[in-house]
């Protein structure tokens, strides 16, 4: 048993379950603690601490001149309000909604709440759709759903994509640059464009005063779009009822949530659920400060990250595995960055993909270093569909691949798989979606009988004599196959292994093999790590890089070794593929977040997955164990 010292932190609620054994074979897992009252809606909350904390700081972002521009939650209700106004005056409704195209900011927030204010939903877009994709076709099909009545982005940059794909009659807010937008021959001329501004000065009537009484706990607040991969987005439609009624699960089993107003250090989009329901909902529910990182997980983006965390303590820190690495090693020669990120942190989530045990365990030791002590790492699984927490994994005995116990309020089922042998996880509870908007088949081939939600993903058991140690996340039921001779592959522990021995040059790993002899992979490289092992300038193509002697020889030593540690046919890799290509947002095989899909991969990268089995001469980014 370890004896390592851990920060005293406040948690429950997702610390003791029952456990009912069905005649079919399935489990049903259920908290032994109620859900407690939730509000009605979401901005109640900012009603409560405008009213209790007026001039504490609700968010927060950088200026131009790289000093924080705050709104404290006495002036977010006010411009709330006031914008509210606008989107009434307007004529927004659930068919004619708000659509968001740009990232977090300030003007963001403020739109989102105003939205749920009102009662109008609104959808925020990823804006790699806009900004990166080539022929805006995730867009179009996302604003041809939607229908909306109002579209805002940040500035002129989104021009072109809405030009292509927005009728000429939506009319469009920026946050500046109105004249610039709508000048003769700009992308945005003759369409009607409108100041952020003009919105802030609405005053608040009668007419949104009607408007807000008819919100309630079923009202649409938002619509979130899933990434997409074989399959066009899903617009998941979220209640004020599920997110209120997540947050009252996070802060039962997040105690220390409520024992301090919470500060948040936080980059994730918020046209994800992990961004924009969580950890802005956390910090609303709970009366917080969100500090808006515009840093990203890349070995560029990292680096305004890192400028705020050597500045601003947070109190619980999220990140997404990729994040969590960069900083760890940050950390390696940057005691101010170290010391700063633990002065008062209770707690490091994770969510997204799974985080290496040794980036784990580095994270242990830095904490050690700098506190003395340890913060707890907490996980668990979750999804766009249930807004998005269900299992918590929040003790100190968690480790990579825990999920944890159901959250109060959230039932679990285990149900057999009949194809991958599996038991795939199902949940029911007030925080799961009534469905998909204007999409009644898929909405019905989402629940069971029951109504439990099926999410494709599979868990089981860590210990079948004991419920409470919890759930071991065991891959998608969709990614793992069979090879050739019957064996089932298990796609999710075999990629984790291939990043794990690949680290630092390997990016991600997407498993091939179905009815093939043996298991292949494809490997994302980490284009500027294996620069710097070849001794390459960024100018020099990847592909060049990938054939440098010293990049190759790194892989063939990846080959032989995963070869060699292999157990089994079932864990055995017999030929890598090096990706020169990255992948592609446009074809679903990567969110904005950097998270891979692997069956988009292998369904646009059919013919190098030929290749691989045909182990073609020509193939330059093949790699054979020696054997």
């Amino acid at each position: 048993m370890s004896t390592a010292v851990y920060r005293d932190a406040s948690i429950g609620g997702c610390v003791d379950a029952v456990c009912e054994t069905r005649p079919d074979g399935s489990l049903v897992l259920r908290s032994t603690e109620p859900l407690r009252w939730f509000p009605d809606r979401l901005t109640d909350c900012l009603v409560q601490w405008a009213e209790e904390a007026p001039d504490r700081s609700f968010v927060a972002r950088r200026g131009p001149d790289g000093e924080w521009i705050r709104i404290t939650y006495g002036q977010m209700l006010h411009r709330v309000q006031a914008v509210a106004q606008a989107l009434v005056d307007r004529g927004l409704s659930v068919d004619r909604p708000l659509a968001i195209l740009s990232e977090n900011d300030l003007e963001h927030l403020t739109l989102a709440l105003a939205a749920m204010w009102a009662g109008v939903p609104f959808a925020p877009v990823s804006s790699a759709y806009s900004l990166i994709s080539q022929d805006f076709g995730k867009l179009r099909h996302i604003l041809g759903i939607l229908t909306p009545g109002l579209v805002f982005a940040a500035n002129a940059s989104y021009a072109k994509a809405i030009a292509a794909v927005l009728p000429a009659d939506v009319p469009v807010v920026v946050t500046d640059g109105v004249a610039e937008a709508t000048a003769a021959g700009a992308p945005l001329a003759g369409r009607t464009v409108i100041g952020f501004n003009a919105l802030l000065a609405a005053e608040p009537g009668p007419t949104l005063a009607a408007a807000h009484a008819q919100v309630g706990p079923d009202t649409i607040a938002k619509f979130l779009f899933t990434s997409g991969s074989t399959k066009a987005p899903k617009g998941v439609i979220n209640t004020h009822r599920m997110l209120c009624a997540n947050q009252q699960m996070l802060r039962q089993c997040m105690g220390f949530l409520a024992d301090e107003p919470p500060v948040l250090v936080d980059w994730l989009p918020w046209n994800h659920t992990f961004g924009g329901n969580h950890n802005i909902g956390l910090t609303l529910y709970n009366g917080g400060t969100l500090y808006i990182d515009d840093g990203k997980p890349t070995p560029k983006g990292i680096a305004q990250t890192l400028r705020n965390l050597r500045e601003i303590s947070p109190t619980v820190y999220f990140n997404v595995p990729k994040g969590f690495e960069e900083i760890a090693f940050a950390m390696d020669t940057d005691p101010v960055l170290r010391d700063r990120l633990f002065a008062r942190c209770k707690a490091f989530m994770f969510a997204g993909a799974g985080l290496s045990q040794a980036v784990w365990d580095k994270l242990d030791a830095h904490a050690e270093a700098a506190v003395g002590e340890r913060v707890r790492i907490i996980t668990g699984l979750g999804m766009t569909e249930t807004a998005p927490a269900c299992t918590f994994a929040v003790g100190t005995d968690v480790r990579s691949g825990h999920i944890g116990l159901p959250v109060p309020g959230v039932e679990v089922k285990l149900v057999n798989d009949a194809a991958s042998g599996k038991l795939e996880i199902r949940f029911k509870g007030p925080n799961v979606m009534p469905g998909y908007w204007r999409n009644p088949e898929q909405t019905r081939e989402a629940f069971d009988d029951e109504g439990f939600y099926r999410t494709g993903d599979a868990a089981r058991l860590i210990d079948p004599n004991d419920v409470n140690r919890g759930l071991f996340f065991d891959g998608r039921t969709a990614e793992d196959f069979k090879l050739s001779t019957g064996t089932f592959v298990s796609v999710g522990p075999q990629r984790a292994n291939n990043i794990l021995a690949g680290d630092p040059l390997v990016q991600d790993a997407v498993i091939t093999g179905l009815n093939r002899d043996d298991v292949g992979a494809m490997l994302f490289p980490r284009p500027d790590e294996c620069r710097k092992l070849a001794g390459l300038g960024e100018d020099v193509p990847l592909p060049e890089v990938l054939h440098h002697p010293r990049v190759r020889a790194f892989f063939q030593a990846l080959a032989d070794r995963l070869w060699r540690e292999a157990t089994g046919s079932a864990s055995r890799v017999a030929r890598l593929h090096v990706l020169a290509e990255p992948p592609s947002i446009d074809k679903g095989e990567v969110t904005d977040k950097g998270s891979i899909n692997q069956r988009a991969v292998l369904s646009h990268r059919d013919a190098l997955v030929e290749a691989l089995y045909e182990g073609r001469a020509s193939d330059p980014f093949l790699i054979l164990p020696s054997k």
